[in-house]
């Protein structure tokens, strides 16, 4: 169906864009259309609604915004919100104004109470407090998600689809330890600590909080496919997970492995760990008949050796 579609993809040079993108290619849609943040700031909700005026984008792949890790979203709570929420808002007015088939967002685990009870059902959203560290992003994400079912239920349409992924990693995922997320900064930090030879590295935390995982390109897949059966979906959000979580201690011994450092682990408990545990229950998106590829061990694999590429090719 991709084939004689004009589909704009938000955000195509970042993690989950770039896995669509190259999806979307596989399919055989010839009319991909991406525009960098300096051709087009998705804030400027004049310049949106020019680009969709002139483009006249079918579908819409919504992966832009302002993502980080524990310490930026710390650090920079009212930017996290206002990038976020005018993003999501000159994109939904641009869509509903020029009439594009779908457009898809995606929301955050996150946005789930902190204390929620696990696996965490979709009904969970909105009936706890959330967590401190990402409130900013998180308040944002969760407008995000409440707007694709208004604006469904007010026009009468199924053209807002709202997707929750759990935690993604994959090539072209951000390694700089200022805004990376934990699976990205621990191959980071891992690297590093191999190539200098140190003894030690030191984490946040106790290592006890359990997080899910699933690689970029599974997510990739599942926005298809429910562009795909979007009548099917009904006005909701539908979480999107691998269905299996790991320690945070698990996965540094299994970054460790892959990446070869054979060094100590110490762990700082004065740092905050987070949410306790994040694992999403993704059985209702999976009985319309998506199922997730990649086991994560192979996931870590692809993304360290994509990491040595870019490390090599920074050396040229």
């Amino acid at each position: 169906m991709y084939r004689n579609l004009k589909v704009f993809v938000a955000g195509h040079t970042g993690l989950l864009g770039s896995a669509l993108v190259k999806a979307l290619n596989e399919r055989g849609c010839t009319n991909v259309i991406t525009r960098a943040h300096k051709d087009m700031d998705l804030a400027d909700k004049n310049a949106v609604l020019d680009f969709f005026s002139t483009v006249r984008p079918d579908c819409v792949f919504l992966c832009a915004g302002k993502v980080g890790g524990i310490e930026s979203n710390l650090t920079y709570p009212a930017d996290y919100l206002r990038t976020n929420l005018t993003i999501q808002n000159s994109i939904f007015e641009a869509a509903l104004q020029h009439h594009v088939g779908h457009v898809v967002f995606y929301g955050s685990s996150c946005t789930y109470p902190k204390l929620s009870a696990q696996p965490i059902k979709e009904s969970q959203l909105m009936t706890g407090p959330i967590e401190p560290t990402s409130e900013g992003y998180a308040i944002a994400k969760i407008a995000g998600l409440y707007a694709c079912k208004l604006y469904n239920q007010q026009y009468k349409t199924t053209r807002f689809i709202a997707l929750i992924p759990n935690s993604m990693y994959g090539p072209n995922d951000r390694f700089d330890l200022a805004r990376s997320h934990v699976l990205s900064a621990l191959i980071r930090r891992f690297h590093d600590a191999k190539v200098a030879a140190s003894e030690e590295v030191t984490l946040w935390g106790t290592g006890s909080p359990k997080r899910e995982f699933i690689y970029c390109d599974d997510v990739a897949e599942s926005s298809l496919f429910a562009v795909e059966h979007a009548v099917e979906l009904g006005n909701r959000h539908y979480n999107i997970g691998s269905g299996a979580d790991y320690s945070i201690k698990e996965l540094a011994q299994m970054i460790c492995d892959i990446v070869g450092y054979n060094g100590r682990i110490r762990w700082d408990t004065a740092r905050p760990d987070g949410t306790p545990r994040k694992l999403l229950d993704s059985t209702d998106f999976m009985s319309l008949g998506w199922r997730p590829k990649v086991d994560i061990i192979d996931g870590i694999k692809r993304t360290y050796d994509w990491y040595l590429q870019q490390v090599a090719s920074e050396k040229k």
